[in-house]
């Protein structure tokens, strides 16, 4: 899944709710539209959400890898769905000049704020892996990636004992203007295969799939693969930033623990 998913979050809510429910042993009942209104109904979905998200970590623990696969396994490919030319004019400058002005801005909770130009990224230890990328959409498509490990980067800039979670702060805006955003917290941070990716199949980044940097959450959907990263901020709680769930799409409905 790219920055922008074209699925349709009703549908996709819908799914949710049936998982929600089997979760917790109920029956999906068909109206669910109105439950999905009310308040103590949507701290069900949450608490639910908890338990999958724990219950998945149970049974795969903390550093288990996602599935990779070989040169011989790469998608014709690679769909570039969602936002594929942010309209943001900082960003068609920075496209314009090669994103030789781009500094990747890292701060929030941390003892060493820093900004990275991409050589000083491509220069952190670094991680090649071919996986595969699933859409909420349906679809799956692989590819080879390489960037640096964000692990790294977060050793790096020291994060303060309060910071539970990373934020990914994109150049791509919707057709409201509203930046997209993702997060996620420490755990997927330091997995070996969360990676900053400057590279697919071999070559840099195109626009289309997130140049000049992208997330890559191995363990995660497509949705939570951050595109255009322009700021990473270490937070304590997403309270204060746009709708408060963690993520661009969260905000509209979707979970923010997107683990396969």
């Amino acid at each position: 899944m790219t920055s922008r998913p074209a699925a349709n979050p009703t549908v996709d809510r819908r799914r949710f709710l049936s998982r929600a429910f089997q979760a917790t042993g109920l029956l999906l009942l068909a109206g669910c539209d109105n439950l999905s209104r009310s308040d103590w109904f949507q701290a069900l979905l949450g608490k639910t959400e908890q338990v999958t998200k724990e219950a998945q970590r149970v049974l795969s623990p903390r550093q288990a890898m996602a599935k990779e696969f070989t040169l011989d396994d790469l998608s014709p490919v690679f769909p570039a769905n969602g936002t594929s030319d942010p309209e943001s004019e900082e960003y068609q400058a920075l496209a314009k000049n090669g994103f030789a002005g781009w500094k990747l801005e890292i701060g929030g909770l941390v003892q060493t704020p820093s900004r990275l130009s991409l050589d000083e990224l491509r220069a952190l230890p670094s991680r090649t892996q071919i996986t595969r990328h699933d859409c909420v959409e349906g679809w799956s498509a692989i590819a080879k990636w390489k960037g640096g490990k964000l692990s790294e980067l977060l050793e790096r800039v020291r994060p303060l004992p309060s910071a539970r979670y990373i934020v990914f702060h994109c150049a791509d805006p919707d057709e409201d203007g509203r930046p997209y955003y993702e997060s996620i917290d420490f755990e997927d941070a330091h997995h070996p295969q969360t990676i900053l990716a400057y590279e697919i199949n071999d070559l840099a980044l195109p626009i289309q799939h997130g140049a000049p940097v992208r997330l890559r959450v191995e363990r995660q959907l497509g949705y939570k693969q951050a595109k255009y990263i322009m700021r990473i901020e270490l937070v304590e709680s997403f309270e204060s930033i746009a709708g408060g769930k963690g993520g661009y799409w969260e905000d509209q409905g979707y979970e923010w623990y997107a683990g396969i």
